[in-house]
């Protein structure tokens, strides 16, 4: 059996997530013989933890499983603690390693999100960027649409196996995705619907491959904040487009941005919060002198736009006991007589404003200085 081959198997089994499957290779010495010597082989559906079976699957859908063994496995998930065993993929396995923004919103949206889902799309992936969202409808679809319109690149991110599909009313959206060199993934095994469960999985999937996360449009309560969360508790600038004040779609996006998300309007705006990866912006070309200067002018300007949101008293005590070495919430704890779960909620809001930074095992620390 190869390592490979183990991955697959522990990714059917019930129970075995990364995690645990360190702890397990750690005494064995590799996955496979943490599989060869594993007593509960049972699989998620009670049934047998088939890998073969998986992979005649695999197979014959001409999907690719990637793993922590594999070349392609996304290098983003080697550095998190809990990372998929198996990613599946039909499409560009290359697609999940290149910079990406991932766009979020509600499924009820309204004309104006699905035009600004599109339309920023659209201007993104002209200017290089991979769009990820998790093809659902609204503003999922509206922003894989806008990043094929551009003939752009764009990944979709499924709550469901591959052979599941969900939802229906957008297969042929995800056929078209994989044709124009993009691809859909999903770290489920075959045969396993969609349902509570799988969708905040999806999301953390979705923010993990991303360098970036908008929101547009999202009610109080949704999956969107919960993906905004998880992207910033793995780093990933978090960034929201503003709506109407009475709007209660808009309404999650609104408490983002008053709790320190970048407020974006456009690519520009994108562009400047990811630090400008691709060099001067293609939407500049046509208006920005040979020499770069009015490009160099503009982002020296812009440089602390929306990088410094207020903080309250509590936060400000959690930063006096920060540095640039990583702690953790126990060290806080003691340091502030703070709980646990009072310091996870600043700490979320300080990383939402770009005070601090996040660290695996849940540790924390101040910006490095320039």
């Amino acid at each position: 059996m190869t390592e490979k081959e183990a991955y697959i198997a522990f990714n059917l089994t019930e129970g075995v997530g990364s995690v645990k499957l360190s702890r397990l290779v750690n005494e064995y010495g590799s996955v496979a013989s943490a599989w060869e010597n594993y007593p509960h082989k049972v699989g998620r559906n009670s049934g047998a933890a088939d890998w073969k079976r998986e992979l005649k699957l695999a197979s014959k859908y001409k999907v690719e499983i990637l793993t922590p063994a594999d070349e392609d496995y996304p290098a983003v998930f080697r550095d998190m603690r809990a990372h998929p065993l198996a990613l599946y993929v039909k499409g560009d396995v290359k697609a999940l390693s290149r910079p990406a923004i991932a766009m979020v919103g509600t499924r009820r949206s309204t004309e104006y999100g699905r035009s600004e889902a599109s339309k920023l799309s659209f201007d993104l992936a002209s200017n290089g960027w991979v769009v990820i969202s998790g093809l659902a409808l609204g503003i999922d679809a509206s922003a894989h649409r806008g990043a094929l319109d551009a003939s752009g690149v764009t990944v979709g991110v499924l709550g469901s196996a591959l052979d599941m599909f969900y939802p229906e009313e957008n297969r042929v959206l995800a056929r078209e995705m994989i044709e124009k060199g993009g691809a859909v993934v999903s770290e489920f095994p075959f045969g396993r619907g969609a349902d509570e469960h799988t969708f905040p999985q999806r999301n953390r999937v979705v923010a993990a491959l991303a360098r970036g996360v908008i929101a547009i449009e999202a009610p109080l309560k949704s999956g969107t904040l919960i993906t905004t969360s998880l992207a910033a508790e793995l780093g990933r600038t978090v960034m929201a487009l503003p709506g109407r004040v009475d709007s209660r779609a808009s309404a999650g996006c609104l408490k983002l941005i008053r709790d320190g998300a970048r407020l974006i309007r456009n690519a520009r705006d994108v562009e400047e919060e990811m630090g400008d990866l691709f060099g001067r912006s293609a939407l500049d070309a046509e208006d920005a002198p040979p020499s770069g200067e009015k490009r160099k002018t503009e982002k020296k300007n812009n440089a602390g736009l929306f990088a410094h949101a207020p903080f309250n008293v509590e936060e400000s005590i959690i930063m006096r006991n920060l540095g640039e070495e990583p702690v953790s919430v126990d060290v806080l704890a003691a340091k502030t007589g703070f709980d646990a779960a009072k310091i996870n909620s600043l700490t979320m809001s300080l990383r939402l404003k770009g005070r601090i930074r996040f660290f695996p095992g849940n540790r924390v620390a101040l910006p490095r200085s320039e």
